[in-house]
């Protein structure tokens, strides 16, 4: 498979100003997350899409690819369907779109996302994981999911999917997955995505994904071990720093 990974990479963030560029650790905490990507060993291509001079001057620097692309899109999709057309990799078999604020997403997890397109009939593909704690299934800011039979998603939502307010005995409480955001594309697939209009569902949810199902598109949800520890705010990226730290130290 001729893969490539691009990570969205934006300064401004609300909740952990310029998260991107702390670099505590010695390293950019976007540097992290390309180099942690170009160890999963599949992809010809790890590039950073990025609206910010600094941020390019950085990764420049320590010799991770990166191109600019604009301002006002709004979501890291449509920067990674830029940085697509602007490197002109619509010959590639897979684009997988990673968060650039998932240092620590496990690179086997990489690969096997990878490995989801062997499948000609797979266009996109993202992952899930099992729920932790009991109050996770409740917390709008973690999205759930549900899948049919073949693995495909049936609905995301912010909130607990299935209701097991009346369920039979026997009933599979493990059905609802935490969601993953990761994604993989066919490029022609992500074009298609970003140029599909806002659903209801999507703006009722505020959850991009539910674009490709309204418009009765199939998405492919695989199972990993563990959901990545992403870094949201500060008390996050402060437990990142005490982990490298701590790893450096072994």
């Amino acid at each position: 498979m001729k893969a490539a990974a691009i990570l969205p990479a934006r300064l401004h963030s609300t909740r952990l100003p310029r998260k991107m560029l702390l670099a505590e650790t010695g390293r950019p905490l976007i540097e992290h997350s390309a180099r942690n990507t170009l160890g999963a060993g599949v992809f010809e291509r790890v590039v950073v899409a990025t609206d910010s001079r600094e941020i390019l001057a950085a990764l420049e620097a320590a010799g991770i690819e990166c191109v600019m692309t604009r301002e006002d899109h709004a979501s890291g999709t449509d920067r990674v369907r830029e940085a697509v057309a602007s490197l002109r990799l619509w010959d590639l078999d897979v684009v997988v779109n990673v968060q650039g604020d998932e240092p620590e997403l496990a690179r086997e997890d990489l690969v096997r996302l990878v490995g989801a397109f062997e499948d000609p009939g797979v266009r996109v593909a993202t992952l899930c994981a099992p729920l932790g704690v009991a109050d996770e299934a409740a917390s709008p800011q973690l999205v759930k999911v549900v899948r049919d039979a073949r693995g495909d998603a049936l609905y995301f939502s912010r909130a607990p999917i299935p209701c097991g307010a009346h369920a039979r005995a026997g009933a599979n409480s493990a059905l609802m997955r935490r969601h993953v955001g990761v994604y993989g594309f066919r490029p022609r697939a992500l074009a298609h995505f970003c140029d599909l209009p806002i659903g209801a569902l999507e703006a009722q949810e505020n959850l991009e994904q539910l674009r490709w199902l309204e418009a009765g598109e199939r998405l492919r949800v695989l199972d990993i071990a563990h959901a990545p520890l992403g870094i949201d705010t500060r008390p996050e990226y402060d437990a990142f720093v005490a982990r490298c730290k701590s790893r450096a130290e072994s």
